[in-house]
């Protein structure tokens, strides 16, 4: 039997079954109480609880006929949500007796948790609740009677797709047949199953009481689902503040099951996640993040304080790096994710303007932000980048390869030197990050995604911009193969296309074959036209978070962005045609 590192074990003896618990860290910090699911025991637990461990007295328990806790006899009604509430009591009594604990549950670990945060009897013992993937049984009986009383077609679809999804749930009602499947055949390939689809990265989880545990837990549901969902309590509102997490990809829960969640907890927080439904597995280090920033409100008496942007539920405190985040796109970008409630890395080779750009993501929102110096293009600097990011802040969650630079002229007044300064920054500083940043994500298994800033260029030809143009369709082609690569590793990667936008990259862009005077002509008539377009750079910025939120491919931006793409698919003559023509400078 595979046991927690590190953890203090007790036995907690409770309506006739013993409880096997597990403690991880000081006894004098806030109590974390972490609930399994089916068919898990504490052990689903252990990459978040040692997340915890430094800040937080986490504790973890078997449930009944669970792991090494022992199994009430009979099993017919001896797993009834009002005798694992009355576990759930002698656990915290012995664990925090003189403090209320902050409860967190996943699965039916979380569905047992909605009974413990709604009835009486535990008002006082609980100071907060998160929530993962199983709602209340009381608010999912509402639910389903609210659509079969008023149905409608949007109504009458949200039943039919939850009815397909909790096809499990039947089978779990049929006498007998899930015991000798678990004990069988089933039980043995389960781990294979939840790292195929679910990726769920071997190891020592599940356990070895795996057969056990899911016969035992059967009753967790012959118990208590037909009786709630009839019968739903009127009550059940929830008397401490509640944080739900919604993986966006489980495959047994709508997340319009939630639609009603302020109704029964008002001090209520969401979050969603890329994720599929075993994230105390797949995503513990973005969970113990939440986790430790809603129990940290809590207990600083800011349980309400969240992150008010259309997109706080999937990005709030996540890391975000944004290279070229001295202005234009990378700056708006930086104040975008600000917004959202992420934690920023502003990455220039300009170390004020980074630096402002992290103060003003700071007051945006952020809750922290921090800036950092380095010229994209230089290997050994972006290496010791990575390295420091990393060992500081942790492995970034969102990158965003920005930082460009412009070269106007035909390919005979390019030279050498003009081609290997703008591959070095537009091409090189993109395979710099994705090579380090994204090897981390890798490394780490716990998904992400990268954004490069590739260009309308990079797929519109033009006598004007043969280098630049090249670099960015080098950008483009290595975000679809680098695309392809990391799909089965949960890393999705976009390339943004913005066209013509109003940002400085305009003014100090180079012009070959021509004298500083004439450049400098240029640089001012193309910056006004682009002023004249007046295509902010903050719609640049919502299109990046929109493409990470719906995980899209390749983003135009601009109306002549979205039009030179369609014409590159469906009618590339005329594009070239048009590359023909002699540009005015």
């Amino acid at each position: 039997m595979t046991t927690l590192k590190g953890a203090r074990e007790r036995r907690v003896r409770t309506g006739g079954v013993e409880l096997c618990v597990a403690e991880l860290g000081d006894p004098a910090q806030p109590t974390v109480v972490l609930v399994h699911g089916y068919p898990d025991s504490k052990e689903v637990w252990s990459e978040v609880a040692v997340r915890l461990a430094d800040r937080f007295h986490v504790v973890l328990y078997d449930v009944r006929g669970h792991g090494r806790s022992t199994a009430p006899k009979p099993l017919r009604g001896g797993f009834t949500l009002a005798k694992l509430t009355d576990d759930f009591l002698a656990v915290v009594d012995a664990v925090s007796p003189d403090r209320p604990v902050h409860l967190v549950g996943h699965d039916w670990g979380s569905v047992q948790s909605w009974e413990f945060v709604t009835v009486k009897r535990t008002e006082g013992r609980i100071a907060s609740f998160t929530s993962m993937s199983g709602p209340s049984l009381d608010h999912f009986g509402h639910w389903i009677n609210a659509r079969v009383k008023r149905p409608t077609p949007r109504r009458v679809g949200q039943l039919l797709g939850q009815g397909a999804k909790s096809w499990y749930v039947y089978l779990l009602h049929t006498p007998a047949l899930p015991e000798l499947a678990w004990r069988g055949p089933l039980g043995k390939r389960w781990p294979k199953i939840l790292e195929r689809i679910e990726k769920v990265p071997g190891g020592d989880y599940p356990t070895s009481s795996l057969p056990t545990d899911a016969a035992n837990g059967a009753w967790l549901y012959r118990d208590n689902v037909r009786s709630r969902l009839l019968r739903p309590r009127p009550d059940a509102y929830a008397h401490a503040p509640v944080q739900l997490i919604t993986p966006l990809g489980d495959a047994f829960l709508s997340e319009k099951l939630y639609d009603e969640l302020e109704r029964w907890a008002p001090q209520s927080t969401r979050r969603t996640l890329p994720a599929k439904h075993w994230v105390p597995r797949t995503r513990p280090d973005q969970l113990a993040a939440w986790i430790d920033e809603f129990v940290t409100g809590v207990e600083g008496g800011r349980p309400e304080a969240k992150p008010s942007g259309r997109h706080s539920a999937r990005f709030s405190g996540r890391l975000v790096l944004v290279t070229g985040a001295g202005s234009g796109i990378g700056r708006a970008t930086a104040f975008a994710f600000a917004e959202a409630g992420a934690r920023v890395v502003a990455v220039d080779r300009d170390a004020e303007s980074a630096a402002r750009t992290a103060e003003l993501s700071r007051l945006l929102g952020a809750p922290k932000a921090w800036a950092q110096t380095v010229d994209v293009s230089d290997e050994q600097a972006m290496e010791k980048l990575a390295e420091k990011v990393a060992d500081e802040y942790g492995v970034v969650d969102v990158l965003v390869n920005n930082a460009g630079i412009g070269l106007s002229g035909s390919f005979f007044t390019t030279t050498p030197d003009d081609w290997r300064k703008v591959l070095d920054v537009n091409l090189w500083g993109v395979i710099h990050g994705c090579r380090l940043f994204g090897g981390q994500m890798a490394e780490r298994g716990q998904g992400g995604h990268i954004v490069n800033i590739a260009s309308a260029a990079a797929y519109q030809p033009s006598k004007a911009l043969p280098a630049y143009s090249t670099s960015k369709a080098a950008v483009l082609m290595l975000s679809e193969c680098l695309r392809a690569e990391l799909a089965g590793q949960d890393i999705g990667v976009t390339a943004i296309c913005p066209g013509f936008v109003n940002t400085n990259i305009t003014s100090t862009a180079r012009f070959t074959g021509v004298d500083a005077q004439e450049e400098r002509r240029r640089q001012k008539r193309t910056a006004r036209l682009y002023g004249m377009r007046n295509y902010p750079p903050e719609k640049v910025a919502e299109a990046i978070l929109r493409a990470v939120t719906r995980n899209e491919a390749v983003v135009p931006v601009t109306p002549e962005a979205r039009g030179a793409h369609l014409m590159s698919r469906f009618m590339p003559g005329a594009l070239r045609a048009i590359a023909r023509v002699e540009p005015r400078v």
